[in-house]
C-alpha cells in the first residue's frame, strides 16, 4: 500500500490507510485482515480510536505492533505496549463485532530490540493482555518458530514469511496456524518493474516483457465469481 502511494513502509497517514482498508473490505468476500502497524497513535487512547475506526472500515481482524519508530528505542516499553494492546482489545469488545486482534512483537525483527528472549517475554504479556493471535516477524529458524509456538500455548501463531526457507508444510508441522507474506509479494512485483525499467533505460531492451500475462489475463482475476 505504502509503495503504491510512493511512500516508505510506515509512511502513510491513518486516514489514507483507513480509506484503503475500506476499499478492500468492500471489494472482497473473504475476511480481511489489516496490518495496522502501531495503531497510528502515540498513546493508548489514540490506539483505541484508531482501532474503532479500523473495525468500522470492515475488517475481520487487524494487528497492533510494539514498534515505536524511534531509532534509539525501537520498541514501546513493555507496560506501554500492553496498555496500547489492551486499548485495541477494548475497542473490539465495545464494538460488539467478531474481530481478531493480532499482537505483533518486533523484538526479533529489529536488531537492537532484544532478539528472541525479549520477543518471547513480550508475546507472553500480549497473550495475557487479550490478543487472539500472536505474531513475531523475523523468525526464520525452526527453533525460533518452535519457541514462539510454545510461548503462545493455545493461541494461534502467525509467521511472516519474507524469504525462502521454511515451507508451509514445515510451519504446519511446527504448530503454526497462520502464514502471511508481509511486503514480500509486493517486493517481487516492484523488483520485476525496477529490473525491466532499468533494462529499458540502460540498454534500450524490452526482454523483460517476454512471457508476462496479458491485460486480459490480469483483468480476469478481478472478475466477480459466481
Amino acid at each position: 500500500m505504502a509503495f503504491a502511494a510512493g511512500r516508505p513502509a510506515g509512511g502513510v497517514t491513518r486516514a489514507y490507510a483507513l480509506n484503503h482498508i475500506g476499499e478492500l473490505a468492500a471489494s472482497v468476500d473473504c475476511p480481511l485482515n489489516a496490518d495496522f502497524e502501531a495503531g497510528f497513535a502515540r498513546d493508548a487512547e489514540g490506539v483505541y480510536e484508531s482501532a474503532r475506526l479500523c473495525i468500522g472500515a470492515g475488517v475481520a481482524g487487524f494487528s497492533i505492533e510494539d514498534y515505536s519508530g524511534e531509532p534509539d528505542a525501537p520498541l514501546y516499553a513493555l507496560r506501554e505496549a500492553v496498555e496500547r494492546l489492551t486499548a485495541a482489545r477494548a475497542a473490539i469488545d465495545a464494538s460488539g463485532e467478531t474481530v481478531l486482534l493480532t499482537a505483533r512483537g518486533k523484538a526479533i525483527w529489529r536488531e537492537n530490540a532484544g532478539g528472541l528472549p525479549e520477543g518471547l517475554r513480550r508475546l507472553a504479556a500480549y497473550a495475557e493482555a487479550g490478543a487472539d493471535v500472536l505474531s513475531a516477524p523475523g523468525v526464520k529458524a525452526v527453533q525460533e518458530v518452535s519457541e514462539v509456538v510454545r510461548v503462545a500455548g493455545s493461541l494461534p501463531v502467525n509467521v511472516v514469511v519474507g524469504a525462502p526457507g521454511l515451507t508451509r508444510r514445515r510451519l504446519e508441522d511446527l504448530g503454526v496456524k497462520r502464514i502471511s507474506t508481509g511486503a514480500a509479494l509486493a517486493r517481487v512485483a516492484w523488483g520485476a518493474l525496477m529490473y525491466a525499467a532499468s533494462d529499458i533505460a540502460a540498454n534500450g531492451r524490452f526482454d523483460a516483457f517476454a512471457g508476462i500475462p496479458s491485460s486480459r489475463d490480469i483483468e480476469a482475476t478481478f472478475a466477480p465469481r459466481s
